[in-house]
């Protein structure tokens, strides 16, 4: 999700939501080498000889039906995803067998990882945590596909934003009315709809009558999870091509901190590599050349279990943080170009909250405050929600409670990043697995 803000001397805000190929390993063919078409012609040659005439049966051929073959982690019984997705997943990989992402061998002094027996036990031993992750990367790919086909200028950003969030929850089998059930699966956290110089964490309100222009440049940021395991991934959507280099830079920007990222790979070297691919694009926007800029501070996130940051940031800019990446962490790559300032503040109407997992343990006075807490406790624990969220639960005049409890520092609140108006913002984002014996991307499709 993005984001990790910092200032200018390189300090977290506390405001900032915190979210922000290379040997690849092919996937076995469906085929199997045994495969192969056989055309048994058999010729019948009857010759009768008679006066000074001779009579040849036409050879006859059979060729054999081959019957299909099932591909491996394809959806079972021929049934194919609805438009708009609302077929449960599960129906789809009854074997509970979901595509597994990008395959990534490590490289140098871990190259040893992929055949080390060890390593591959360990690896062996996750098959729950694989399992949740790549049934959550299988729905953000069929909901962003069936998004990208449909998003169109014209449409409000709420009408985006639900049509993203009824298919994820439709998808995962978690509509997330009842009690606790948000918290099996489903959104990982709201759907980001940023618009032009707003960079990230934009979801629209209750009432927001805000429509997609042909002109807008909009980052389209969301998550799923299940059981507490979240796969978040990102991209932009622009109508006009006058903003493509816009997103091949951020595009390449993030493919190169993937590429780049590993374990014991240091923070500082994933950002430095990152900013010397964006920074090499320009984009010529009304007859003038101007070069993208990383947007300093924002970075990507590391995340664990329920939390959409775990503490760790991926930089994307060189300097700064000699942190290493570790085995068996999960990291949000994410990046963020700019035709501005490349650098973001606090702007706009506040959308974005979540429960502090260290939250103080404060005597609550407003007693809407309170109510509030509890249903927050129980339907979100600490994954980020919107108000939308909350008025979906009935919810009803909560603001009152809602500010308290983020003045009592309970719950953090995270508005929209923004660089200087006028400017244009892109983002990517890919999630990756740095298992014990290769590199995951679990998010990566055939889109991005």
């Amino acid at each position: 999700m993005a984001i990790e803000a910092v200032d200018q001397n390189g300090a977290i805000k506390s405001g900032a939501l915190k979210a922000g190929i290379v040997n690849v390993k092919e996937n076995p063919s469906a085929k199997s080498n045994g495969d192969v078409d056989h055309d048994d012609s058999e010729d019948e040659k009857d010759e009768q000889e008679g006066i000074g005439e001779a009579v040849h049966d036409t050879a006859v051929k059979k060729k054999k039906k081959r019957k299909p073959r099932k591909k491996k982690g394809a959806a079972a019984g021929g049934k194919v995803q609805s438009s708009p997705p609302r077929v449960l997943l599960s129906n789809l990989f009854p074997d509970n067998q979901y595509p597994e992402g990008e395959i990534v061998e490590y490289r140098n002094e871990n190259s040893y990882r992929t055949t080390n027996e060890e390593k591959r036990h360990l690896d062996r031993m996750n098959s729950d945590f694989l399992t949740d992750y790549r049934h959550g990367a299988e729905v953000h790919r069929q909901v962003r596909q069936w998004a990208q086909k449909n998003i169109k200028p014209g449409q409000t950003l709420t009408e985006i934003a639900e049509g993203i969030e009824d298919s994820v929850r439709a998808l995962t089998g978690h509509p997330g009315l009842e009690e606790g059930d948000n918290l099996k699966g489903g959104m990982g956290f709201p759907t980001g709809l940023s618009l032009n110089h707003c960079a990230a964490h934009y979801t629209p309100n209750a009432g927001n009558k805000t429509v997609l222009q042909k002109e807008d440049v909009m980052k389209v940021d969301f998550g799923v999870h299940i059981n507490g395991r979240i796969v978040d991934s990102a991209w932009t959507m622009t109508f006009d091509p006058v903003y493509d280099n816009l997103l091949a830079a951020v595009k390449d920007g993030t493919n190169t901190g993937v590429r780049e990222a590993g374990i014991d790979v240091r923070m500082s070297d994933i950002g430095a590599a990152i900013q010397e691919a964006m920074e090499s694009y320009e984009v010529e926007i009304g007859g003038q050349a101007i070069p993208v800029k990383c947007i300093r501070n924002l970075n990507g996130h590391d995340i664990i279990p329920y939390s959409i940051h775990g503490g760790k940031s991926v930089p994307i800019v060189k300097g700064g943080d000699q942190t290493k990446m570790e085995e068996g962490e999960t990291f949000a790559i994410e990046t963020f170009g700019s035709t501005g300032k490349g650098f973001v503040r606090d702007d706009m109407e506040t959308s974005h909250y979540a429960r502090k997992a260290d939250a103080p343990n404060v005597a609550l006075r407003v007693s809407s405050a309170r109510t509030l807490l509890n249903s927050i406790t129980k339907n979100f624990g600490t994954l980020p929600f919107c108000r939308r969220y909350l008025d979906r639960l009935g919810h009803e005049k909560y603001l009152l409670g809602l500010n308290n409890l983020v003045s009592s520092g309970i719950v953090e609140s995270y508005p929209p990043l923004c660089d200087v108006k006028g400017s244009y913002t892109a983002q990517f984002e890919h999630t990756i697995l740095l298992r014990p014996t290769v590199k995951e991307v679990i998010s990566r499709g055939d889109d991005y």
